[in-house]
């Protein structure tokens, strides 16, 4: 069997995002190459009836697809859709409406149940309603923390990732003003510790370089600005770079980034959600992906929203959504030969103690 037979067989799963957003326009623009069939199997968990109406409205006619029961009658190198639902669901681009996050949810449900099962080997998700969504089944921040619960995960990781630059956020979707509060040693390290090994194990690096940021202006100065640096950040960092990694810092965060001294290093950790997301989205918008590390499952996502002020205008780009496709299987691939590699020493020292 060729390389690419085998790559073809990798089943994406992927869940639709808010139906009134740009998701199934992304997924239909990234699936309309059809060389995207000889790298995956895409699973997407929302309902032909919805497909068939974003396609003829976003005149994209030439998508072709399969409806399938369900992921047991799933074709290879073709594009599936399992129904989620059966329901006429009317479409309102640009709107935040219940329906977006109802079935958005049902999407998401359904996808993660065959996750679970083993019928799907990754997880695609496109842009949620973090607002409409919110319901008595999904009381949670977003994707991350939905998933995390789902999977028993409660350490788990916000990671942007692109090709030259990757970021993590010690505190994620929570407000500015108890940022500093939610600050500890132990939390830090932890974090550092995921990057580290999420690095090892999902990207495939021997020895990262992770540059760890300051909480204030000029990262405190010192203590002149805060103490949070000296008090928290440092010991921790100290702590790491003793446990034999290699963690630098912390650093000011508008000179890091301003000087490019950020290229130095394989992932960086900010304290909280803009202080890491902005610079990134600067830099790498349209071709970043968002990667919960420290799950048992591979998740990936674009780097966007549901752009409801494009939405239904045909002209949101999938270059995002088809870098998270990519990333999903690459990070499949590294934790497997991961897995393998740190196996054998095990497996060869029971062989040796059977003797």
């Amino acid at each position: 069997m060729s390389h690419l037979e085998q790559e073809g067989k990798i089943k994406v799963g992927i869940s639709c995002g808010d139906i009134n957003g740009v998701g199934l326009e992304v997924i239909m623009k990234t699936f309309l190459d059809n060389r995207m069939h000889q790298v995956c199997t895409p699973v997407i968990y929302a309902s032909n009836k919805m497909v068939s109406a974003q396609r003829k409205a976003l005149n994209m006619t030439e998508f072709q697809y399969q409806t399938v029961k369900n992921s047991n009658e799933v074709i290879l190198r073709k594009t599936n859709v399992i129904n989620c639902w059966e329901e006429e669901v009317a479409i309102e681009f640009g709107m935040s409406t219940p329906n977006g996050g109802k079935y958005a949810l049902k999407s998401l449900q359904a996808a993660v149940a065959d996750l679970k099962d083993k019928k799907i080997d990754v997880l695609v998700t496109a842009p949620i309603n973090k607002q409409n969504i919110q319901s008595d089944e999904f009381k949670f921040a977003g994707h991350t923390e939905y998933l995390a619960e789902e999977f028993g995960a409660p350490e788990h990781l916000m990671f942007l990732v692109s090709d030259n630059l990757k970021v993590a956020v010690v505190s994620g979707h929570i407000p500015v003003k108890e940022v500093a509060a939610t600050l500890t040693i132990e939390k830090i390290i932890q974090k550092i510790k995921m990057i580290n090994k999420s690095l090892k194990r999902d990207f495939g690096m021997d020895k990262p370089k992770i540059a760890v940021l300051g909480l204030n202006p000029h990262a405190g100065d010192q203590g002149l600005i805060g103490k949070e640096e000296s008090d928290i950040i440092i010991p921790a960092i100290k702590k790491c770079f003793d446990e034999k990694m290699f963690i630098y810092g912390p650093y000011a965060a508008d000179g890091f980034f301003g000087s490019g001294t950020y290229k130095k290093f394989d992932a960086v950790l900010a304290m909280y959600h803009d202080q890491g997301l902005v610079p990134f989205k600067t830099v790498s918008f349209g071709n970043g992906v968002n990667f919960t590390a420290g799950l048992p499952i591979v998740r990936t996502s674009p780097d966007h929203g549901t752009a409801y002020d494009i939405a239904g205008k045909g002209t949101a780009s999938e270059d995002s959504f088809r870098e998270a496709i990519y990333m999903a299987i690459d990070i499949m691939k590294h934790r497997e030969e991961f897995d393998e590699i740190n196996a054998k020493p095990l497996a060869f020292s029971k062989q040796q103690a059977d003797r």
